[in-house]
């Protein structure tokens, strides 16, 4: 009887932890691809990043960019975007840096905005994200 109660309890707890991670995580998952050292595309895929949030709600949807390759130059401190990636970080998007492009470029962390995060590889990044069902978005 002991047994089967606390059995049962466990269950509760495990069906009510289950729903409440079910309402906590995000809806939608969006991943950008920036690997173009063009402002305009910059700050298109930030202002989508904006949109998207705003119009569904900033707690119903997650927003990555991920930046490789040539994107990579208006990811740096002094890039023409600078205020803005960091207006976009603070604004609850995230935009991670590849760090294989890092090293290609002989680029360090000091090189780049101190609002940024990285990865090991930004195609990689992208390919996971896709493969846990994030929508794939490139301005």
């Amino acid at each position: 009887m002991k047994t089967t109660r606390t059995l049962r309890t466990l269950a509760a707890a495990v069906l009510c932890g289950a729903s409440l991670a079910a309402v906590a995580a995000p809806k939608d998952r969006l991943v950008f691809q920036v690997s173009d050292n063009d402002q305009a595309t910059w700050t298109q895929a930030m202002n989508n990043a904006a949109n998207v949030r705003k119009t569904l709600g900033a707690d119903n949807v997650a927003v990555e960019i991920v930046v490789y390759g040539q994107g990579i130059g208006m990811a740096k401190f002094d890039s023409p975007v600078a205020e803005r990636v960091a207006t976009t970080v603070a604004g609850g998007v995230d935009i991670v840096v590849c760090e294989n492009t890092m090293k290609g470029q002989k680029l360090t962390r000091q090189d780049m905005n101190d609002k940024v995060a990285y990865v090991p590889a930004g195609v990689v990044e992208i390919m996971n994200k896709q493969k846990e069902g994030w929508i794939y978005i490139k301005p």
